[in-house]
């Protein structure tokens, strides 16, 4: 399955339908007069969450988007029908945002959310309804008021409860893989990742959902590299982890140059709770571990969790600590069957 995160379509709701001119004449029957009925109303347009997507690859094909018109009124007083609402169905965590692409008009973050975004046309009025003691054969009839029309943009914003973030060759591919079911592709060479992966974590008879991004760069938040495009799929965490290899050139700066396109970027990630994680401590020694600890709390860090991607060494202290940040609804006790059927509804897993 390929991933989008956003996408532009085009809606329009239904005109309504026109009101009718008639008047009735049978034989043998008195007090003819106007009967015209009126138009039926124009359809909706609704956008519907639903669990079940994870990707707006659909709207790259089908851009345009338009709900059926009312049907015209008839003699006889008959009503016309009302065109079909257009459910428009989207993933969980989808805003739809306006030509311009700052205003937000929807935000949809519950699954079964439906909302009607432009309302269907009014249908004209027939002859009928314009009769009075002073006009008692009018002849005029409304044409059915138009629908609504907009260009708007689709953004998807993942629905994690904690979120990965860290440079390039960080090792989270592999992190992500040890904790989780995310079966993230794993290489030995920087932006391995090139889209936002998801796993299911389970731990202490708990579980939450795992978000993991590619990795960030200096400048990233001003558009370098990849990773800002993603950086809003992780607005809607509790709590961050921030991964920092142990076997780069300099753990101190690469903590800063991640916490710095945070807080460049804007949208409250600068804010929320940031566990630092020293990764691949496997391919160092304890002596190395200690002091490269020491130097990121010296950096400003307020603790530092020493892991293994590799080996999953220290993961029980990290893991532990993240189910601090969430609440107990959110990370809840399930059979293990069910976690592993949820984990295969999860967005871009390995085919």
């Amino acid at each position: 399955m390929h991933f989008l995160d956003q996408a532009k379509i085009f809606i329009r709701s239904g005109a309504g339908g026109p009101g009718a001119v008639s008047f009735r004449r049978e034989k043998y029957v008195e007090y003819g007069g106007p009967d015209g009925g009126s138009g039926g109303k124009g359809g909706d347009i609704v956008f519907e969450a639903v669990a079940g997507l994870n990707t707006l690859i659909d709207f790259r094909y089908t851009q345009h988007f338009k709900a059926q018109r009312g049907k015209g009124g008839a003699g006889k007083n008959r009503f016309g029908a009302g065109g079909d609402d257009l459910v428009i169905q989207v993933p969980v965590g989808t805003q739809v945002l306006d030509d311009d692409r700052e205003t937000v008009l929807l935000d949809l973050t519950e699954p079964g959310a439906r909302v009607v975004l432009l309302r269907g046309g009014d249908g004209g009025r027939g002859n009928a309804t314009f009769k009075s003691s002073t006009n008692r054969a009018p002849r005029q009839s409304g044409p059915g008021w138009p629908g609504e029309e907009l260009w708007v943009w689709l953004r998807l914003k993942l629905l994690a409860d904690v979120g990965l973030v860290g440079l390039p060759n960080a090792g989270k591919s592999t992190f992500i893989n040890q904790i989780s079911n995310a079966g993230a592709k794993v290489g030995a060479y920087a932006f391995t990742t090139t889209r936002p992966q998801l796993g299911v974590v389970r731990h202490r008879n708990r579980e939450f959902v795992l978000a993991d991004i590619p990795g960030l760069i200096a400048g990233a938040a001003q558009g370098a590299g990849i990773g800002d495009r993603f950086l809003g799929h992780i607005e809607r965490c509790r709590v961050l982890l921030h991964l920092i290899d142990i076997h780069g050139t300099d753990p101190a700066q690469a903590m800063h140059v991640v916490a710095d396109e945070l807080a460049l970027y804007g949208a409250g990630l600068a804010d929320k709770p940031r566990l630092i994680v020293l990764n691949k401590i496997d391919l160092v020694d304890a002596e190395l571990v200690r002091a490269f600890s020491a130097e990121l709390i010296a950096a400003g860090a307020d603790r530092v969790f020493p892991v293994s991607g590799a080996t999953g060494a220290g993961m029980d202290a990290l893991l532990d600590a993240a189910l601090d940040h969430l609440p107990a609804a959110t990370a809840t006790e399930r059979p293990a069957g069910e976690i592993e059927d949820d984990a295969a509804r999860l967005p871009w897993s390995p085919m």
